[in-house]
C-alpha cells in the first residue's frame, strides 16, 4: 500500500479546507444565533440599525413626563386659541354694568370685571391673542436671526463681524424701553406691531447661536470630506450643515415663546402692546390690577392662564433641550 505523499509546511489539505476544525461555517452560525437569542448587546439598537439624533430625541421625549404634561397644556391651549366656542360659547365683548365686579355665578364661574364682562368668556378668548403673537414672533426671530447667524457663521470675515456689531447694539437696548417707545408710536393696537418689535429685538439672541452651531458643524470631517468631493458652499450649508446646527436652535426658540407670551403681556399692561377691543390677558390684568382688593378673582384667573402657559413652553424647551443635547444622556 503506497505511504501517503509528506506536506509541506503551511500548506492545506482541501478536506481540512472543506469542515475545519471546530465546526467552520456552521460553528459561526450557530454562535450568531445564539448571540440573537440572548439578545442585542446593551446599548445597541433592537432594530440593529444607529438612530438618528432626532429619532433618539424623540425616543427620550416620550418617556419624559415634563414633555407630556407640558404638550398636553400646550395642545389645550392651541385648541382653544383656534376654537374658544368648545368651551366658552359668550361673547367676551358683551357686558352688563349691572354684574359688574360681582363673583362667581352659575353659568359664570369666574365672576365679572369692573365692566360686567364674563372673566370666564374673556380668559378663553384671551389665549388667541396671546398664543399668536407668542409663535409669530418666535416663528420670525428664529428665520431671521437663523439665517443671518448661519451666513455669519459659515462665511466669516467682514460679514461676520459687521453681524456682531450689529447684533451687540440691539442687544444694548433695554427691551421694556425699546417697547415704550417704539410702541408708543404705533396707535392701530393689533398684533403685528407687537410681533415685529419682539422679531427686531428677538433676532439678536437667535443669530448668535446659529452663528456658534455653524462655526462648530463646519469643522467636522464629514464637512470637510464633502468639501474636498466638490461639494458647492449652498450645498454644504444646507445638506450637512444646517441639519446638525439647527438642534440648538430649536431649544432656544421654544424657551423664547413663553417669553414673548410674557413680553406682550407686560407691554399691554403698560398700554403700549394690544389694546381694545382686542382680548388679552394682558389688559385683562391691567384693569384688574386698581381692583385687587375689592374683586381679586378679576386678577387671579388671567394672570393663572398667562403664567400656566408660560411655563408650559419654558418646560417643553427644557425637555427638548435635555433630549437634544447628548452630554446629559
Amino acid at each position: 500500500m503506497p505511504e501517503p505523499e509528506p506536506k509541506e509546511p503551511g500548506s492545506l489539505d482541501p478536506d481540512e479546507a472543506v469542515t475545519p476544525a471546530g465546526g467552520g461555517a456552521m460553528s459561526l452560525a450557530t454562535t450568531e444565533a445564539e448571540t440573537l437569542e440572548d439578545g442585542p448587546l446593551p446599548g445597541a439598537p433592537a432594530s440593529g440599525k444607529a438612530r438618528s439624533l432626532w429619532s433618539d430625541a424623540w425616543h427620550d421625549l416620550r418617556r419624559n413626563p415634563v414633555f407630556l404634561v407640558s404638550a398636553l397644556i400646550i395642545v389645550f391651549l392651541v385648541l382653544i386659541a383656534l376654537w374658544p366656542g368648545l368651551i366658552a360659547s359668550g361673547n367676551p365683548l358683551q357686558c352688563d354694568l349691572a354684574k359688574a365686579q360681582e363673583g362667581s355665578q352659575p353659568g359664570h364661574p369666574f365672576g365679572f370685571d369692573t365692566q360686567g364682562c364674563d372673566v370666564y368668556t374673556r380668559t378663553v378668548h384671551g389665549a388667541r391673542a396671546s398664543i399668536t403673537v407668542g409663535i409669530c414672533a418666535t416663528a420670525g426671530a428664529a428665520l431671521l436671526g437663523s439665517a443671518l447667524g448661519g451666513l455669519a457663521g459659515f462665511f466669516g470675515g467682514w460679514w461676520d463681524a459687521l453681524l456682531s456689531r450689529i447684533a451687540d447694539i440691539f442687544f444694548g437696548i433695554p427691551i421694556i424701553l425699546g417697547g415704550l417707545v417704539f410702541l408708543s408710536v404705533v396707535t392701530s393696537g393689533s398684533l403685528w406691531p407687537v410681533v415685529g418689535f419682539i422679531v427686531l429685538l428677538g433676532w439678536p439672541q437667535i443669530s448668535r447661536i446659529a452663528r456658534g452651531s455653524v462655526v462648530t458643524a463646519k469643522q467636522h470631517d464629514y464637512v470637510q470630506a464633502a468639501r474636498a468631493l466638490g461639494a458647492g458652499g449652498t450645498r454644504l450649508l444646507l445638506r450637512h450643515i444646517a441639519p446638525n446646527a439647527v438642534a440648538p436652535v430649536i431649544v432656544v426658540a421654544t424657551i423664547a415663546l413663553g417669553t414673548y407670551i410674557a413680553l406682550e403681556a407686560t407691554l399691554s399692561f403698560l398700554g403700549v402692546g394690544l389694546k381694545p377691543p382686542t382680548v388679552s390677558w394682558g389688559i385683562d390684568i391691567s384693569n384688574a390690577s386698581t381692583q385687587i382688593r375689592n374683586a381679586p378673582h378679576m386678577l387671579l384667573w388671567p394672570a393663572g392662564a398667562l403664567s400656566i402657559t408660560v411655563l408650559a413652553f419654558i418646560m417643553l424647551g427644557d425637555a427638548v433641550r435635555d433630549a437634544l443635547d447628548p452630554k446629559l444622556r
